[in-house]
């Protein structure tokens, strides 16, 4: 028995680690990233085809959020470099979405099942974000800039002009449009083969 307990809890943490889900090899290609998660890239042609949001655009904020991880969350803070205390925020996920903005998303869509550690429910969470953000603050889907600030500072904050005062934001806000024209660019030359279906 001693030797078997071990053992099972050996197993357990291999099938644990086995069920998640490991971030793309080459996260700068949007074509090596569905080639590597081909039903990534199913996922986020749903969310394009629901709610309107290019997938470049979405990927690129994605990107910028997570890094595609999974699990990614706002770093654990300290008291006197010690004594944790807790995290800035509750962002959680792909999408480093809070609490209560994902309770809203769920509640909105009825889909009280997501999750932030779901690919499919993260890029469909984006596209629903971005949607309101056109309807509530006039941004188009495809501007990555202006869809990014909204979705850093929220609908409130981005009619304030709060990344006003956040110097160092507006520069990751082009960082995410440089990368979503890239993605845009790439996608141009492998949709024909994502979209095919052997693949």
């Amino acid at each position: 028995m001693t030797k078997v307990l071990p053992l099972l809890l050996l197993l357990s943490l291999t099938l644990l680690s086995a069920c998640a889900t490991t971030p793309p090899r080459q996260p700068e290609d949007i074509c090596e990233i569905f080639r590597e998660k081909s039903d990534w890239y199913d996922d986020a042609e749903d969310a394009t085809e629901r709610w309107g949001t290019p997938m470049h655009v979405s990927m690129a904020m994605m990107y910028q959020e997570s890094s595609f991880r999974e699990d990614a969350r706002p770093p654990m803070q300290y008291f006197l470099w010690i004594i944790p205390i807790g995290r800035a925020s509750t962002a959680y996920g792909y999408a480093q979405v809070k609490d209560e903005t994902w309770e809203d998303y769920q509640n909105e869509t009825d889909n009280g099942w997501a999750d932030r550690d779901d690919f499919a429910d993260a890029i469909d969470f984006m596209g629903w974000y971005t949607n309101k953000s056109q309807q509530l603050n006039g941004v188009s889907k495809w501007d990555a800039y202006n869809q990014y600030l909204n979705y850093h500072e929220g609908w409130g904050g981005f009619r304030r002009g709060t990344y006003l005062q956040k110097s160092w934001l507006p520069p990751v806000a082009r960082k995410v449009e440089a990368r979503s024209k890239r993605y845009a660019m790439q996608l141009h030359g492998c949709k024909d083969e994502l979209s095919s279906s052997w693949f």
